[in-house]
Order: C-alpha cells, then structure tokens, then sequence
C-alpha cells in the first residue's frame, strides 16, 4: 500500500521563539520540522506530531495557524505564501 502524502504543517513562518525553541507558525521544534523531512517517519507520527504542536498555540496564534493550514490543504499553499506570490505579481 502506498503511503498517504500528509502535507507539513509548515504555514511559511519560519521563526523560532529562542525561549522555547517552538515555531511561532506551526508551533514544532527544529528536531520535530527535521523528522518530517525523513523517509522513514510515519504518517501516524505526523498526525500526532500536528495535534500536539496545535496543542502548543492558543488564541489569534492558534487561529492564524488553522487557517492558514487548512488553505494549504485545500490550494496546496498556505495563505502567506499565496500573499508573497500576489505581491510579486502585482
């Protein structure tokens, strides 16, 4: 059986709080956005991997990311890459 391709939780943020070492987009750590990248996680891993990091944002953080993630599993691209994209358009 093929492997589902599960898309990143990575909404093009990209910057670490230096306290807690989390993304202040998806909320993972450097070790957690590395083990995405690996042949051999699991999709279940991931799964996992997407709540807990959700568990780790709370209010317009939290919101923001739901979006945002939500549009990168409709288009294939989260919102701030689509606004980069207009930008160089216009």
């Amino acid at each position: 059986m093929d492997k589902i391709e599960l898309y990143s939780p990575c909404i093009n943020v990209c910057k670490s709080d230096p306290i807690t070492g989390y993304c202040y987009g998806c909320g993972r750590t450097n070790d957690e956005i590395k083990s995405w990248r690996e042949e051999n996680t699991t999709n279940e891993w991931k799964e996992e991997n997407i709540r807990v990091s959700s568990d780790r944002m709370t209010g317009w953080q939290l919101e923001s990311f739901k979006k945002s993630y939500a549009n990168k599993i409709l288009t294939g691209k989260s919102l701030i890459k689509e606004l980069k994209e207009q930008r160089y358009k216009d």
